[in-house]
């Protein structure tokens, strides 16, 4: 399942015109969570910072495997579920 934002990405910066918190979890808020944990906003802005094209992912769940924070050093994420309950509201989801 893709996200939204992978779409055909220019290369210019792309500002978010809007954000609004998670109310509840789901594969979508996961995602988000361990993007925003490595210090990206979402997956656009990943691929645009890092200039790759895809993300790995587990085929089982989809969930975001491995990111590259800015600092080069590398996040690895499980199979399962990482964003808690109570972190959930944390979570940004940014509108383009």
């Amino acid at each position: 399942k893709k996200s939204e934002a992978s779409g055909v990405m220019p290369k210019a910066d792309i500002k978010p015109k809007s954000m609004h918190c998670a109310k509840k979890w789901s594969g979508e808020v996961e995602n988000l969570y361990r993007f925003q944990q490595a210090g990206y906003r979402d997956e656009a802005e990943y691929k645009q910072v890092k200039q790759v094209d895809t993300v790995e992912c587990w085929p089982e769940t989809g969930f975001v495997k491995k990111l590259q924070r800015r600092d080069n050093t590398f996040y690895y994420y499980d199979k399962e579920r990482e964003c808690q309950d109570q972190d959930v509201h944390k979570v940004k989801i940014y509108v383009y």
